[in-house]
């Protein structure tokens, strides 16, 4: 059995849930399934479906009277917006968002090599947030101990930011489910008509 791709009633992707969530929703009639062409199937239709299909890639799931295939792609019925858009502030976002390079010599690093700087110290008031925080290698961050990057003589390569949400990279992200090929038209859906930021 795998996971199953959420899109919102407006077809958009927005979460990943286990496959027993996915037939729950299905059968309470909060969600319907979607098959590649985007046509909706509720949960009788899908039964009725699912007779006739002798091979389904989620698998089955099979009662005394019934034989039921698990979707691939289901959409709520209720809800139409996304999900938070507010990235997580975690070690592995920034790792990520700075993608493994010190913001003081621009150089990438392993993660060994690495360590989270406060470009204000906290000695001096600053702060453990997006605003502050990068990434810096070991002999820039040993330079620069408890000073400002101006004390310290180091040019900033990348200024503290916080990361704009990717709504396809979020779903990975989030889950640590790679995306399938079958939802990948569906979260293409997301990703070219999500509107751009200045």
């Amino acid at each position: 059995m795998n996971n199953v791709l959420v899109l919102n009633s407006g077809m958009y992707a927005i979460h990943i849930i286990d496959w027993q969530k996915a037939i729950s929703l299905i059968y309470r009639g909060q969600a319907s399934v979607v098959d590649e062409d985007y046509r909706r199937y509720n949960f009788d239709e899908w039964t009725e479906l699912s007779a006739m299909i002798s091979d389904s890639p989620n698998g089955f799931v099979h009662s005394v009277n019934l034989k039921v295939a698990v979707p691939e792609v289901i959409a709520l019925n209720f809800y139409d917006r996304l999900p938070d858009s507010d990235v997580k502030f975690t070690r592995k976002n920034i790792y990520h968002h700075y993608v493994s390079k010190c913001c003081y010599c621009g150089k990438r690093f392993a993660t060994p090599q690495l360590n989270l700087d406060h470009v204000i110290p906290r000695s001096k008031g600053g702060t453990t947030s997006w605003d502050n925080i990068v990434l810096s290698c070991i002999p820039c961050n040993t330079k620069k101990a408890n000073r400002t990057p101006v004390e310290a003589g180091l040019k900033m390569h990348y200024s503290p930011s916080k990361p704009k949400w990717k709504p396809a990279l979020s779903l990975h992200i989030k889950t640590g489910v790679p995306l399938r090929h079958s939802w990948q038209k569906f979260v293409d859906v997301l990703y070219w008509n999500s509107e751009l930021k200045e």
